[in-house]
């Protein structure tokens, strides 16, 4: 999968002149919906299904900053999957410097009417490029 870049914008810095910590989460919400779509389910296709997916845990280590006009890149990697819930990692490194900025992690459910659902039966197509992505994660 490519990963998704980005440059950091002059109002997503805090008084320390470097991006506020909530914005991570943001890029990580831009890379996983440009994931989802690059397998080819786009949120909005799994919506048509009346299927959500939330996130339902979330982590993130920050090792060095990123700041203003710097331009970034997230990789987005299925961690686990069992055909209920996904866990994704991410790794957001500066290009130009080609440094670790920020270790993360989302857990995502997904849900129809409200009720936890497995892929397998609801989407199986999407289930099986998980597992296969999955299946990668567990071959580093």
């Amino acid at each position: 999968m490519e990963p998704y870049r980005r440059t950091a914008q002059y109002y997503e810095t805090d008084q320390m002149g470097v991006i506020h910590h909530a914005n991570y989460v943001h890029w990580m919400e831009e890379a996983r919906v440009a994931f989802m779509k690059e397998i080819g389910f786009g949120y909005e296709t799994i919506e048509a299904q009346g299927i959500v997916v939330p996130v339902i845990g979330i982590s993130v280590t920050y090792k060095r900053p990123v700041q203003f006009a710097q331009t970034f890149e997230v990789e987005v990697r299925v961690r686990r999957y069992n055909g209920k819930i996904l866990e994704l990692a991410y790794t957001i490194r500066n290009l130009a410097e080609g440094t670790l900025c920020t270790l993360a992690e989302s857990k995502h459910c997904f849900l129809k009417d409200g009720k936890m659902v497995s892929l397998k039966e609801a989407m199986p197509e999407l289930d099986a490029i998980l597992q296969q992505e999955a299946t990668k994660e567990s071959d580093r």
